[in-house]
């Protein structure tokens, strides 16, 4: 099989909808290949966080496999030679390895759990030779960011605030809390859970330490985050992006959300610069910004500070402004600047250009994810990539190196010219496997949606196509609800996988979506429940119209988080066109959301305030007040360890089901966050979904 294709839909291309895109390898498919299913999915490797050498002649990378008997997946470091083109995996034996950063020296330093403790590994790529021990904490280390001048690195633990920088006392008190016999925790203030994971007093704390010659951590920690009341980097999602060290290895400038009793409703992260040897406590450098600042990279010569920063504070899906400011000689910061403010897109994973003048960033872009060059003078934008998704990119000499994916297949390395020439696929990832599998076209297409404004979508066509036959429908709602659904091949929610089961899939970046400027995005607060259903009702209408392979008799909706809530109000708004309902952990009372949800600040921006001030905005797209016109069958999915949608609105849509008498099913996952993650009850959760609208849309 060949992969050209793929790379053909990496070309910059223009935004407008396209010809259906061939799924990977479809000139060579042999008839005996297999529709791609959640087996296939589960097994793939994925390809992530590429890393160029300091000489720029090899990329170290993340492989994840998976451990299907075990039930897990294994991380690994991979090294592409830039310059033979070989391909080979670096690190092996017990446990995973992942997050390779380079050291100026050229060794290459990872984090890896093979000592049953997550620490960091170095491996010197000079003689060979077995990778050595960095640290040996008693704690596991979360993240590591090296100096630029290869005589220190900056580690994130997670440990008690009140104990400092004695790790080893931190790990006797959560010892001795571990063996008690009571097990009631005191809470005086939010949070008391996040994401998954109930909160134990500890924190994400920054320490730094001396290397020696060997490239070994040594001496005492010196806790850099002093005094800092929050999580370095932050969580649930935060990592060592949110982490620089100046070129000079004098200072280290980290990002963090000062805590107290607002945490739960602040989007208030600052950047804090702090002598990288713990001489002094954290300044902060953005304290005139009560929103969110994030992401700082320091240009090469020192002069220049970049970072991501929003306007609006409590709004977690504002748009991310670059902004630079000048660093003197004396250490002091100029003021912020905008880079460009008339680029209305949100930008993401910054990284300078070797001469400062341009700032690397990716966006969503009209259903694509692009890397994009930005001139620090002027703030002219252009897409470096085309058609897909960038999952992560590193520069190398005249070169990015992107791991890309499209719809049509999982992720690979590709390197990227800057001077705009084809782009060459490096790595070979899944090739065997995807010799043997059967994936459906797609195209992206637009309709006039909400406000008469243009809004795009994508339809999948299912494996085996034959023109003239119609075919049942998975109409896909997104969650987020400020994300896009687009060109991406996704881990969970991947419309391959219905495609593979005989479905026409379709999915619609209503309005609240990313990748259409600001406004389109925030279009969404305020409006749950009727500017984006009117998108997918015209967006379904648009679809029917331009696809005669569409059967509308035979259609089922399915959504996850915001898209599972768009079930609930579906369910009792726009019922006709389905025979099934799927809902991932989708909120049911918007009323009761507002006191068990985590992250407060979310749902109290979309509904312009609290709930007990805002009554009214809380009750006008409940999906509860509508529960009386359920009638379509609906699944209902729902983690256990869910605190983002907590597990009482997924019972109580099923018991709002069971009451009135609608056919329905419950598939509870106790160990599963607000994602169902752990590879068999990955298959589990597919194959109940696929069984659910085969049984409701199948052929009379």
């Amino acid at each position: 099989m060949t992969f050209a294709r793929l790379a053909a839909v990496l070309a910059v291309a223009t935004a407008a909808a396209a010809p259906f895109h061939p799924a990977a390898g479809a000139a060579s498919v042999s008839s005996a290949a297999k529709p791609f299913d959640a087996n296939a999915l589960v097994r793939l490797e994925r390809v992530s966080d590429p890393r160029v050498a300091p000489n720029g002649r090899a990329v170290a990378y993340t492989l994840r496999t998976t451990d299907y008997d075990a039930n897990k997946g294994m991380q690994a470091i991979w090294l592409h030679d830039l310059e033979a083109g070989t391909t080979r995996r670096l690190t092996a034996g017990k446990g995973s390895s992942h997050s390779p950063r380079w050291a100026s020296d050229g060794s290459l330093y990872f984090l890896s759990t093979r000592s049953d403790s997550q620490q960091v590994w170095r491996l010197s790529l000079d003689g060979g030779g077995e990778a050595q021990a960095v640290t040996a904490l008693p704690l596991d280390v979360g993240a590591f960011v090296l100096s630029p001048t290869g005589d220190r690195i900056a580690i994130s633990v997670d440990s008690y605030p009140d104990l400092g920088a004695d790790l080893a006392a931190s790990k006797k008190r959560l010892d001795a809390r571990a063996a008690q016999k009571n097990s009631g925790v005191l809470y005086d203030k939010l949070f008391v859970r996040h994401w998954d994971t109930w909160k134990n007093g500890t924190r994400a704390q920054l320490f730094g330490f001396a290397l020696d010659e060997q490239g070994a951590a040594t001496g005492n920690a010196q806790w850099l985050s002093n005094g800092i009341d929050g999580d370095v980097p932050s969580k649930p999602f935060g990592g060592d992006e949110e982490i620089t060290y100046t070129p000079d290895g004098k200072s280290v400038i980290f990002g963090a959300r000062i805590a107290g009793v607002s945490e739960a409703w602040s989007t208030n992260l600052d950047l804090f610069r702090v002598p990288s040897d713990g001489s002094a406590k954290p300044e902060n450098l953005t304290a005139d910004n009560p929103a969110t600042d994030t992401g700082p990279v320091v240009s090469a010569d020192g002069r220049w500070l970049a970072y991501r920063a929003m306007k609006r504070a409590g709004f977690e899906a504002d748009r991310y402004a670059i902004i630079v400011r000048e660093i003197g000689r004396d250490g002091q910061i100029g003021p912020a600047r905008e880079v460009a403010p008339k680029w209305d897109r949100s930008a993401d994973t910054l990284q300078f250009s070797p001469d400062g003048r341009k700032l690397y960033a990716t966006a969503d872009d009209l259903g694509q994810h692009r890397v994009f060059a930005i001139e620090v003078a002027t703030g002219r934008a252009k897409a470096l990539t085309g058609d897909g998704y960038v999952e992560g990119f590193a520069l190398a000499r005249d070169a990015l190196i992107v791991a890309h994916n499209t719809l049509a297949g999982p992720t690979q390395l590709y390197k990227v010219k800057l001077s705009g020439s084809a782009p060459l696929q490096l790595t070979q990832h899944n090739a065997q496997t995807l010799d043997t599998l059967a994936f459906g076209d797609y195209e992206q297409f637009s309709f006039k949606g909400w406000n008469e404004e243009t809004v795009y979508g994508h339809v999948v066509k299912p494996v085996g196509y034959v023109a003239g036959k119609k075919y049942p429908i998975a109409f896909i709602i997104h969650g987020g609800p400020q994300g896009s659904m687009g060109n991406h091949f996704h881990y969970r929610w991947n419309p391959q996988t219905y495609a593979g089961a005989g479905f026409a899939v379709v999915f619609i970046d209503f309005h609240g979506s990313t990748g259409y400027g600001q406004a389109f995005t925030d279009a969404i607060s305020g409006h749950w429940g009727d500017r984006p259903l009117e998108d997918l009702q015209k967006g379904y209408a648009a679809a029917l119209a331009k696809y005669d392979f569409l059967d509308e008799k035979r259609a089922a909706a399915l959504g996850a988080s915001y898209g599972g809530y768009m079930i609930n109000w579906i369910a009792g708004n726009w019922s006709a066109p389905w025979k099934a309902l799927v809902n991932h952990d989708g909120v049911f009372d918007n009323r009761a959301m507002a006191y068990s949800t985590e992250e407060l600040w979310f749902d109290e921006w979309e509904h312009g305030g609290t709930q007990f001030e805002h009554p009214a905005a809380y009750e006008q797209f409940n999906p509860v007040n509508h529960v009386a016109k359920w009638r379509v069958p609906m699944l209902v999915v729902q983690g256990g360890l869910d605190f983002r949608v907590t597990l009482d609105q997924g019972i109580s849509t099923f018991t709002a089901l069971q009451r009135r008498g609608v056919p329905s099913q419950l598939l509870h996952f106790p160990d599963e966050n607000h994602w169902v993650l752990k590879p068999q009850n990955s298959v589990q959760w597919h194959e109940a979904v696929t069984a659910w609208i085969k049984r409701w849309t199948a052929e009379e």
